[in-house]
């Protein structure tokens, strides 16, 4: 069996080595030549899965997506074509949920607002949104949740007018999928109106789609109020942001909040459960012998004093500031821009940092956060 899989996608020797061959590929240039004789294809957000690409194989067994979205993927040919597809939705949402938190705090520390006394709308409660919103519960921040089609599906959470949202928020976190049909498109959704709508002081976070914001808009608006904050993890035209965009942002990344390497792993591991149905064979493998050690064992954690106690102990697991400054400094092109995603290997999540308290009250809250509790 021949595998076709993106060279950024970790784990794929550990897990599919037994099942056959692997190539590995540049998923942003993949062409049909090279997928012509493949059985099985593993790819990201970056390669489009349409007819041209697949035009030549007739032999796919097997497509998987690591990734939440689906948007790059003909979900439709593939079926008329009896091809199997599987992604991995919710892989990389407790690491975008902590990115985004963690950028809130950095934002709290670095203008002096902090965060618990700010008011949070999420847009889009699914796996992300959902994520954000266990942080910010956790450490007993208001939030309120946006999300018509959650909505008109019956889910039980409460639900609010995005306009409503606008008015009422400090704080703004995107996590919609990208859409122009429908009855709720999310392509552009925030527009020049909707950013101009904007509180005084608010923070805008979008860790989806960079077309989920009107980026030229975005500059419009930010040139004339320099009192909105930003943070920007995804942009239009990825890998080539809008050089004009990047100075106005405050934390500013190349599309990795959810690269984890838990979120990774999880992700290239929920594909290969999912080859093994396809093929029918036994899944042997473990999702937990992938990960490596923390760097640190286990922290003794007596009191978390304050917001700066907090940031300080996040960025003992992943320090967003690094990636900010690597980005400005090499990865606003898009050699750059690839070069950052492709390199990065040293996010974890909360889960990897092991606290040790002799406080029951701040154990709780913590490891509601996602922190190991060891007692």
């Amino acid at each position: 069996m021949k595998i076709i899989a993106d060279e950024n996608m970790p784990y794929v020797d550990s897990l599919f080595g037994e099942l056959g061959e692997i190539e590995y590929v540049n998923g942003r240039t993949l062409t049909p030549e090279q997928v012509a004789d493949a059985d099985v294809l593993l790819v990201r957000s970056v390669t489009q899965v349409n007819e041209a690409l697949v035009s030549q194989n007739q032999q796919l067994k097997f497509v998987g997506s690591a990734t939440i979205g689906t948007d790059h993927v003909d979900k439709a040919l593939l079926a008329s074509r009896g091809i199997p597809f599987s992604n991995a939705p919710g892989c990389n949402a407790t690491a975008v949920g902590e990115y985004a938190f963690i950028a809130m705090l950095e934002l709290a520390q670095r203008y002096q607002q902090p965060l618990k006394n700010k008011r949070v709308a999420i847009i889009g409660a699914g796996n992300t949104g959902s994520a954000t919103a266990r942080c910010l519960q956790a450490y007993g921040v208001e939030y309120r949740l946006c999300d018509p089609l959650l909505a008109e599906q019956g889910d039980s959470r409460q639900f609010f007018d995005l306009d409503e949202l606008i008015a009422w928020a400090d704080v703004i976190s995107l996590h919609v999928p990208i859409t122009k049909e429908g009855d709720f498109p999310t392509w552009y959704l925030f527009d020049q109106k909707r950013l101009e709508a904007l509180k005084p002081d608010a923070w805008l976070l979008n860790c989806c789609r960079g077309e989920v914001i009107d980026n030229r808009a975005l500059i419009d608006v930010k040139q004339k109020r320099d009192d909105i904050k930003l943070v920007l993890d995804v942009w239009e035209g990825e890998p080539s942001p809008m050089l004009a965009l990047v100075p106005l942002v405050d934390i500013a990344t190349p599309h990795i909040a959810g690269y984890s390497l838990e979120g990774k792993a999880r992700g290239t591991f929920m594909l290969y459960e999912a080859l093994c149905r396809v093929v029918g064979i036994a899944a042997d493998k473990k999702l937990d012998s992938l990960l490596p050690s923390f760097f640190l064992d286990v922290i003794n954690v007596h009191e978390v004093a304050d917001e700066r106690a907090l940031l300080t102990l996040c960025r003992a697991v992943y320090d967003l500031r690094d990636d900010d400054v690597r980005f400005r400094q090499s990865g606003t092109d898009r050699l750059g821009f690839d070069k950052m995603r492709k390199n990065h290997r040293h996010r974890r999540e909360f889960s990897a940092l092991k606290l040790e308290n002799a406080k029951g009250s701040e154990v709780n809250w913590l490891s509601f956060l996602g922190f190991s509790n060891v007692g």
